[in-house]
């Protein structure tokens, strides 16, 4: 009986993460069609509401709050299920950063909402907001930050009482990534506590400007890997045992996950190779080290279609492309997540062309980027998680997945698939037009502009109407997550939703692999490598600090 109310209390942890974290994805979503409106000139705000509030909200709502809080809470319930329920100080500490990170979502929406933080989630100096904006950003990562550290002490609990033995892959790879957040963490850490916070309550005159970029994107682009990797850990853990295989490699995927914690981090200059101030050789470094980071992408994909085609042929899958058939198309826990792993593909290949030198003055701040970044995390990862969410709801409270909810699930997971692709590509195309991101303006008078709404695809229309579909798909994926949450049926004995975890082989995998020190250390010296000696000259070299704009 112990037990059982144990694993209670750790639903309720998962549930209050899951809650917030689409509570958040409804009202950033809302914000994303009130943007390709405003773009089309068709909506006009009130007074108090301008585009760049609309903008901010919609990054930081969606891009930091859904996917933290989601990931917490399949991190939560996956611990919880694979190592044993948290223990009352683990739990405990769980819930204290749970409100430590609510607290500081909620301080700093608040700043957005009233006009006083209209930065975007990129805060770029020298726009400036108000200072408890940046109060609540530390609030958060802090939060995180505790929730983390929480979980690392239950991995360690269940380390003591298994010693010699390699911990289960789901809890690894959780670890993983928890190592690759806290680590990532410590740049935004430092520009906020000391550089934004200070400045914003004028306690000092000015802001090193390139500085406080480079540490931002330091975390800005291992953030990436922080919401992929939770999509990772669905696709080798997860869905193997929903089409009933197993792992193909355990060396492999434990082996992927140490490689993106190597090469995810020192890799921030990529994002800013049209900067001066840094030299070209550091760029030129960490450019290297960026495209490191699709070697273990290509295992991964290597990892999920070997298991695809293992599991088809066994049954009974013939010929070249005979096992696709049998896979479990009819499951929309598996058809959603499938098709997230192939907006992958298209997503991947144009992370390339951003990291590329040439190619990245050609799409630099168009709206490339922004159709780049919503087909990579828009989709995969996102899809990732409503897969997910389909059997996670009803695995937490109970209820019963039933036949007319599945069917909803694959109308919703169709919309967000065709409203995405609309808009990415939409905005994919208008950005090799040059149409920037980032403005609210878009009919500049020119006849190079006017071509921006032409054409059926490269039309800011198209990305409208795209936009409005995928708003039509969450709304739907809240009514399906709310049903799934009060209404549906209990669930029986045998109805009851199982947290699904594929069998995974440890007899050849090498113990190093979980040696965390080692793989620790190799990460600091990369970083040591790529971030010392431009950061320094940053410091050395600094113009006199910019003072703060306000262009809203």
């Amino acid at each position: 009986m112990e037990n059982v109310i144990i694993a209670k209390a750790d639903r309720k942890l998962s549930l209050a993460n899951l809650g917030f974290a689409y509570s958040a994805f409804i009202i950033g979503t809302l914000c994303g069609l009130l943007q390709v409106f405003i773009r089309n000139d068709a909506l006009r705000l009130p007074p108090w509401l301008d585009y760049y509030q609309v903008l901010t909200a919609h990054g930081v709502l969606l891009a930091l709050v859904f996917t933290t809080f989601f990931i917490f809470s399949f991190f939560h319930s996956g611990m919880s299920r694979t190592l044993g329920s948290f223990g009352p100080r683990v739990r405990l500490w769980n819930w204290i950063g749970f409100w430590v990170t609510s607290a500081g979502t909620i301080l700093a929406t608040v700043m957005i909402i009233t006009g006083q933080a209209s930065v975007l989630y990129t805060f770029y100096a020298p726009l400036m907001a108000h200072g408890l904006f940046y109060v609540g950003l530390a609030l958060f990562v802090v939060g995180t930050w505790i929730q983390g550290f929480a979980l690392i002490g239950h991995y360690r609990v269940w380390r003591k009482a298994n010693k010699g033995s390699l911990s289960p892959l789901f809890a690894f790879m959780t670890i993983a990534t928890i190592i690759l957040w806290i680590i990532a963490c410590l740049g935004v850490v430092v520009t906020v506590l000391f550089q934004f916070i200070p400045w914003a309550f004028g306690w000092v005159d000015g802001i090193n400007v390139e500085l406080s970029r480079s540490l931002f994107w330091y975390f800005g682009h291992p953030l990436v890997y922080f919401w992929l990797l939770p999509a990772y850990i669905a696709w080798y853990v997860i869905v193997p045992k929903l089409i009933g295989g197993r792992v193909f490699s355990d060396s492999l995927a434990r082996l992927s996950f140490i490689l993106f914690i190597l090469f995810s981090i020192p890799v921030g200059f990529h994002h800013q190779l049209t900067e001066p101030g840094i030299a070209s050789f550091w760029k030129f470094l960490q450019t290297v080290l960026t495209f490191m980071v699709i070697i273990p992408s290509l295992m991964t994909a290597f990892s999920m279609f070997a298991t695809f085609e293992l599991r088809g042929r066994e049954l009974g899958g013939t010929g070249l492309f005979g096992w696709v058939r049998k896979l479990p198309w009819k499951d929309v826990r598996f058809t959603s997540i499938f098709i997230a792993m192939a907006f992958f593909i298209p997503g991947g290949a144009g992370g390339i062309i951003n990291a590329s030198f040439q190619l990245n003055e050609v799409i630099h701040n168009t709206l490339w980027v922004v159709g780049h970044f919503h087909i990579t995390v828009g989709t995969p990862v996102a899809m990732t998680f409503f897969g997910l969410t389909f059997w996670l709801v009803p695995y937490l409270s109970g209820r019963t997945f039933t036949k007319p909810l599945q069917k909803l699930a694959f109308l919703q997971v169709a919309t967000w698939s065709v409203g995405m692709l609309l808009m990415s590509t939409a905005q994919h195309l208008l950005g090799l037009l040059g149409a920037p991101r980032r403005t609210a303006y878009t009919g500049y008078n020119h006849e190079a502009a006017q071509g921006w709404f032409e054409g059926l695809l490269s039309n800011h229309v198209t990305m409208a109407i795209g936009g409005s579909i995928l708003f039509l798909s969450a709304f739907l994926l809240v009514f399906i997550v709310i049903q799934l949450w009060w209404f549906a049926p209990k669930a029986s004995q045998e109805t009851a939703m199982e947290f699904p975890i594929a069998y995974s082989e440890t007899k050849r995998t090498p113990k190093v692999l979980e040696n965390w020190k080692i793989w620790i250390g190799v990460a600091v010296i990369l970083i040591a490598v790529a971030y010392t000696v431009p950061l320094a000259e940053m410091i050395q070299h600094a113009p006199n600090g910019s003072q703060g704009f306000k262009t809203w």
